[in-house]
């Protein structure tokens, strides 16, 4: 059942696939220790997170963007969001706020397996269409920009910056991409709950620079 916290802003509607999950395969394959170790990361800290009640899942989306967001913004900056599926957090009203303050929006779009994110132009009130696991996205004509904060989905965060994400890579390959033509923020939005001690990471990782959650901004810039 489809959380009831999120308002159906118009254009952004909640999907019901999962972004990127990666199959676990079983039998005679043996996975290396760490794809095993993320794996039953992110199966917990989804555990977790599924156990919220919707309204607690709201309120925690509101107090994020209630408190004062931790990077300047000047008018003109693109920030992308993101369509949020099943119980991940609702970055609508941050994604509002921001836009209030003079930021440019943006939604990512799966453009293939093993390729980085397209980030298309999009503003509350225009029209999306469905993409990859039915999650809402720009049209086609809309213009492809490059974000200067990227508001990033997660399974599992640690202090350091660290995530786990949902098996796919695309916010990996689409942060790297990203900040080799320009600097950019990573900031991962999710609830506390999600936090683990320790994210096993491997080279294709990409590192956030700050974590939003209902409790805390944490800064992973200087550790």
């Amino acid at each position: 059942m489809a959380p009831t916290y999120f308002r159906r802003e118009p254009g952004i509607e909640h999907s019901d696939g999962s972004r990127g999950t990666a199959l676990l395969l079983s039998g005679v394959m043996v996975q290396p220790p760490q794809t095993v170790d993320k794996a039953a990361l992110r199966a917990e800290a989804l555990a977790r997170r599924d156990a919220l009640a919707p309204d607690v899942r709201a309120a925690a989306a509101e107090a994020i963007a209630a408190r004062e967001f931790p990077l300047a913004i000047k008018p003109g900056m693109i920030v992308s969001g993101f369509s949020p599926m099943k119980t991940e957090i609702n970055p609508v009203p941050l994604m509002k706020k921001l836009s209030a303050a003079g930021a440019r929006l943006a939604l990512p779009v799966v453009a293939g397996r093993g390729k980085p994110l397209i980030m298309r132009a999009w503003d509350f009130g225009e029209p999306l269409a469905r993409g990859v696991w039915g999650i809402r996205q720009p049209l086609q004509r809309a213009p492809e920009v490059a974000p200067d904060i990227v508001l990033t989905p997660l399974a599992v965060f640690d202090r350091r910056g660290h995530r786990i994400g949902y098996g796919a890579g695309y916010y990996d390959m689409t942060i790297h991409a990203l900040r080799a033509k320009k600097p950019i923020l990573a900031v991962g939005i999710a609830f506390a709950v999600q936090e683990v001690a320790e994210v096993p990471i491997t080279p294709r990782d990409a590192r956030l620079d700050l974590v939003l959650t209902e409790r805390e901004v944490i800064d992973c810039r200087g550790t």
